[in-house]
């Protein structure tokens, strides 16, 4: 893949760098502006910014897994409005201490979580800065997006993949631990779930958001867009491995513990009354992965959520709270 021609200076050294790094996963480095061909339907962007000792710790990471991490939770954006990605762009704010070696490799990691889902890194920017910080902003296509807004009373709630991986190995790494190897690749290398998202949108769904700040934080936004109730039985909530230790070491039902955990990046989504079993296993057979029903959307505003017939008071995670 050929790229433009750059000058003399460190920081053009490093963009080389990088583009050799990425090879065919990037296009067109170096120029002022990337050039994107239309295609069908609508243009969908969305930005996510990740900071280091907020969303990752250098000894819980490497840069890798770094970067892939920082492009997967903005690649999930995509995913939850139904849209096939067409690339995206890395401004990384380089510490003092950073390496040439530990940029390269996170973004050899954003070039692989693009390239993971069919996209290209098409540009980006470095700076220098007190800590390391990537920003990621993505592109992509739909000719149905799925926004937040559209869910009605009657519909299902499903989710995709299971819950509280990425919770249960925060956990583990707060107290001193090594998490368990599922619960940590919940946490550092989660899957964008764009070919899920295109599924459900091309199969009648009515709204979509991914689940970066936990079940019991963004639904509520999809009840406040759509001006209407989600009832959730967090009994049907899937579990995923690694949880249940964690819960009960935090003396909490495993069940509110993956409804409370952020970053699992998987997508809440309201699907009409007439999606059931069949569409399921279709589903599951088609995207390889799992789809479980949770609750109804209903008459009304806010969230309810229920735990063996009991009502329970979901959070999740709240930005500068």
């Amino acid at each position: 893949m050929t790229h433009t021609a750059l000058g003399e200076g460190r920081e053009f050294d490093r963009v080389r760098a990088i583009a050799r790094t990425l090879g065919d996963r990037a296009r067109g480095l170096g120029d002022d502006c990337a050039l994107l061909t239309p295609a069908e339907g609508q243009l969908v962007v969305s930005t996510d910014v990740s900071v280091e000792a907020v969303h990752f710790r250098l000894e819980w990471m490497d840069h890798q897994e770094i970067g892939w991490r920082a492009a997967a939770a903005a690649l999930s954006d995509l995913a939850a409005e139904g849209a096939e990605p067409a690339g995206l762009l890395a401004a990384v704010v380089v510490p003092a201490s950073g390496a040439d070696q530990e940029l390269t490799a996170l973004m050899s990691g954003v070039g692989a979580a693009a390239d993971s889902v069919g996209a290209q890194v098409i540009g980006g920017d470095l700076a220098s800065g007190p800590s390391w910080t990537i920003a990621v902003t993505v592109l992509g296509w739909t000719t149905r997006p799925v926004g937040r807004s559209g869910a009605r009373p009657g519909d299902g709630l499903w989710v995709t993949g299971a819950l509280g991986g990425a919770r249960a190995a925060l956990a583990a790494w707060r107290r001193g631990d090594e998490p368990s190897p599922e619960a940590r690749a919940a946490f550092v290398r989660p899957e964008p779930r764009v070919a899920a998202g295109r599924w459900l949108a091309a199969h009648g769904a009515h709204a979509m958001i991914d689940l970066s700040d936990g079940l019991g934080g963004d639904a509520p936004h999809l009840a406040a867009a759509s001006s209407v109730s989600l009832d959730l039985t967090l009994d049907a909530l899937p579990i995923a491995p690694g949880a249940a230790d964690e819960a009960r070491r935090a003396g909490t039902a495993v069940e509110t513990f993956a409804a409370e955990g952020g970053e699992d990046y998987e997508l809440l989504v309201a699907l009409p009354p007439g999606f059931g079993e069949p569409d399921r296993l279709e589903f599951e057979r088609e995207c390889g992965l799992a789809l479980g029903r949770i609750g109804t959307v209903g008459q009304g505003r806010g969230v309810h959520a229920h735990l063996l017939g009991a009502p329970v008071a979901l959070t999740g995670y709240r930005h500068f709270a």
